[in-house]
């Protein structure tokens, strides 16, 4: 079979190059990879700032789906030619993360999705909402999970309140399609008017272009009559947190989730204590999540956002597309 695979860190090293094909154990389900996904942690991953001292060569990439084509021993969610869609952890099913669930996580430590053929235990797949192509499906895995948790679980998101989503890119996205379809209000920023218009057509509420108002937690606050949104999706990190906070309102949820625009500052934690914050970090989440996630996708019919759709050859490209940082929603490799 064809893999994509890390040799060494960088970008313009990844290959395309051949190894066996895999066969499935006990419990196991052989699938044929149709598309992956990629996020700035297999990005961070291929360029060796994620985990310096990652064993290579790796098969990068933990979002992908496909159809099964064969199953081991005692295998009983699925037959051939079912479609399915890997769990980001595969060992975490449920509850709170444990340091074995963070282990297993696809695409660093352990080989990903970025190969025609993987062999995975059962319980590590998914069905894929039967409205979603395998490319829509391969998205959900990292991203979706992440803004359900950020947004549903942690944010506990309700009709009539306020969510910000900083930017434009997957988890944002995909924010913004959850709190809508929770009945709430979004305000959605970038530093293009033209994706904060996509980003309306999508069902934003209000669009703050962060390039032209510098101090765009002013202009929250004022779409918000000064009281300020009950939830921040918070993917920025060090460069944004000081204006994610000003732009909470008293008691308000801040979930933490990247680290776009840094990972170190000093903060001023005093606003966060008079106004009764809560910041809590988010890191994917597990099965169980992903299976509520998909409930409320097949009934509110929503389909990711997709940026662009890249064939296998063409992966150091779609890379490059991601660190420009142009894009508008998930970008997809197909397999």
């Amino acid at each position: 079979m064809k893999v994509i695979e890390i040799p060494e860190f960088g970008v313009a090293k990844l290959a395309v190059v051949e190894r066996p094909d895999p066969q499935p154990g006990p419990g196991q389900v052989l699938v044929r990879v149709r598309a992956v996904s990629l996020n700035f942690r297999d990005l961070m991953t291929v360029q060796g700032q994620y985990n310096p001292r990652q064993k290579l060569p790796l098969i990068p990439l933990s979002d992908g789906a496909g159809e099964v084509v064969s199953v081991g021993p005692g295998v009983r969610r699925f037959k051939p030619a079912d479609r399915v869609v890997a769990i980001f952890a595969q060992k975490w099913l449920g509850g709170e993360a444990t340091p074995a669930a963070r282990g297993s996580t696809l695409g660093g430590p352990g080989d990903g999705m970025a190969a025609e053929l993987v062999a995975l235990d059962e319980d590590g797949l998914l069905p894929i909402p039967e409205h979603l192509s395998f490319e829509q499906a391969a998205t959900l895995p990292c991203a979706g999970v992440t803004a359900w948790n950020a947004v549903v679980v942690q944010g506990q998101v309700k009709p009539g309140d306020t969510v910000l989503a900083l930017g434009t890119g997957g988890v944002s996205l995909f924010a913004l399609q959850f709190a809508k379809a929770a009945g709430a209000k979004v305000i959605i920023t970038s530093s293009s008017d033209e994706k904060l218009a996509r980003a309306k057509a999508l069902g934003a509420d209000h669009g703050v272009n962060y390039a032209s108002e510098p101090d765009w937690d002013k202009a929250v606050l004022a779409l918000t009559d000064k009281a300020g949104v009950d939830q921040v999706v918070e993917v920025g990190g060090a460069g944004t947190i000081a204006k994610s906070i000003n732009s909470a309102r008293m008691g308000g949820t801040i979930t933490i989730i990247g680290v776009l625009a840094g990972n170190a500052s000093e903060m001023d934690l005093r606003p966060v204590l008079m106004k009764g914050l809560r910041l809590h970090g988010v890191f994917v989440g597990p099965r169980e999540m992903f299976e509520a996630m998909n409930r409320a996708i097949s009934t509110h019919r929503i389909e990711p956002v997709i940026d662009r759709v890249f064939e296998r050859a063409d992966i150091g490209a779609a890379f490059e597309h991601m660190a420009a940082g142009r894009h508008f929603g998930k970008i997809v490799v197909r397999m």
